[in-house]
């Protein structure tokens, strides 16, 4: 089958796999306390232009959204989020099992807007009972949105400016942040994340690493104890090496950004194919997601020769599907369903239906 279902389908690039293996024998402290996780923070340091960054590696999205949040937050706290964002949605309530209630706000293209923050949290101090209600103690977004989609340098510092005026942390998941990075129409970079972000981590699951996220506090202000609340809560990797040399190759000679590279371009050729094809795109993301309305019947034939994934039903004839592409994706892949997608309008109605050519597309 061709496979565009996600971007953390293969398991490593093969520089970080070598890294590993030429390590792989020598003894090193546990906990993240070796040479090679030092090495590779002082890399994204400098990566970031923030010399003085606290930097911590733990293994998994939800884990680190769950434990960052968790270990900021004070006990009458919750965290603001858009309504559509990675915590409300798609998380299974890990935020609001450690007792933290997610604070929805409406979005636009997956995005919250620094003026519906400030209306938020200023209607929130003028409310008269509001002591009786969950304090808003920090903001979270994530770069690239749930949607692929990208927040602008102007919208980050817009962000960033409210949440100083209330005294609360912006918080930014980068679990794809290196396919926003190699976007060709952002105007951020990891500098000015680190500049506007309180907190943020860069994703290493979804962009070249076995697993690994690399979380980073920029305004000297890491949570006490911060190691202890990461063992606390079953986060603390006993051999941190694992993480460590992983982001010390990613981050050596650029190679995260390069190979971010790789899953824009395919995307971009996969959406020029969609858009010749006449197929409806839900949402124009810049990024590696793409998202089309596919009507029922055809979705299902469609499924028979390509994986991808359900994002949520338009109506009841209509499904919102996602395309994915990443920093392995092939671009033979993307040319040989681009040749079934040419054909698709056939294929998709029947005609030619698991025919010996068709069958021949299908890496098996």
């Amino acid at each position: 089958m061709l496979c565009f279902e996600n971007d953390y389908s293969e398991g490593a690039h093969e520089k970080v796999l070598k890294r590993l293996i030429e390590t792989n024998m020598e003894q090193l402290p546990g906990y993240g306390t070796d040479r090679y996780s030092e090495s590779a923070k002082e890399k994204i340091r400098a990566a970031c232009g923030c010399p003085d960054a606290d930097i911590y590696f733990l293994t998994g999205g939800t884990q680190t959204n769950q434990t960052v949040i968790s270990s900021i937050l004070d006990s009458h706290e919750g965290v603001v989020a858009a309504e559509t964002g990675h915590i409300a949605a798609h998380e299974a309530g890990a935020i609001e099992w450690t007792g933290h209630k997610v604070l929805t706000l409406p979005q636009e293209d997956g995005k919250i807007s620094a003026g519906d923050l400030e209306t938020y949290l200023n209607t929130f101090y003028k409310d008269a009972n509001h002591e009786h209600m969950v304090f808003p103690g920090m903001v979270y977004i994530s770069h690239p949105t749930e949607y692929g989609t990208l927040y602008t340098k102007g919208e980050l510092a817009e962000l960033s400016a409210v949440c100083s005026e209330y005294h609360i942390p912006l918080y930014l998941d980068g679990a794809r942040l290196g396919y926003a990075l190699a976007a060709k129409e952002t105007d951020v970079t990891l500098k000015d994340v680190a500049e506007y972000c309180d907190v943020f981590y860069i994703g290493g699951t979804k962009a070249g690493a076995l697993c690994g996220e690399a979380v980073v506090f920029t305004k000297a202000d890491t949570p006490l104890y911060f190691v202890t609340k990461v063992k606390q809560r079953g986060a603390l990797l006993a051999k941190g090496r694992l993480t460590g040399v992983q982001f010390d190759a990613l981050f050596t000679d650029g190679l995260y950004l390069e190979i971010g590279k790789n899953a824009i371009d395919t995307a971009d050729e996969l959406k020029r194919i969609l858009r010749e094809n006449g197929y409806e795109f839900y949402i124009d993301s810049p990024t590696n997601q793409i998202f089309v309305v596919l009507e029922n019947t055809q979705m299902e034939k469609l499924r028979e020769q390509v994986v991808f994934s359900f994002w949520e039903k338009k109506d009841d004839t209509h499904t919102v599907v996602r395309f994915a592409t990443s920093w392995a994706t092939k671009m033979e892949d993307v040319k040989k369903l681009a040749e079934l997608l040419s054909r698709g309008r056939n294929i998709l109605s029947g005609i030619g239906k698991n025919s010996p050519d068709d069958k021949a597309l299908c890496n098996k």
